[in-house]
């Protein structure tokens, strides 16, 4: 491995790591689910980063691609049917905070 690759694939490491901390936080020690659905999409960023970037270092860009295409699609899927959820919590609680939530049953 040389070390312009290895240069590109720590600079862009360091991020990946940055935004993976910044996603688990906003998952795991928020209460508002706005920010728990920001820190998911967040997540999922770092992720889709680290697969393009390992996909360049290696050679596999067409698989990196179809791969990245494919999560984005799922990811859609996903936040769509997230954000209905939310907003139906929201209009039956009148809240987005997980405490005040925690009476739903079914």
């Amino acid at each position: 491995m040389s070390s312009e690759i290895l240069r590109l694939f720590w600079s862009f490491g360091i991020f990946i790591i940055m935004l993976s901390i910044i996603g688990f936080y906003c998952v795991f020690l928020t209460y508002n689910l706005i920010r728990v659905l920001i820190g998911l999409e967040l997540l999922i960023k770092a992720a889709t980063l680290l697969l393009i970037v390992v996909g360049y270092i290696n050679g596999h860009e067409a698989l990196t691609q179809s791969l990245v295409i494919t999560l984005i699609v799922i990811e859609a899927v996903v936040m769509t049917v997230a954000v209905g959820i939310v907003l139906g919590i929201r209009s039956r609680h009148n809240s987005l905070d997980v405490r005040n939530i925690r009476e739903i049953k079914g």
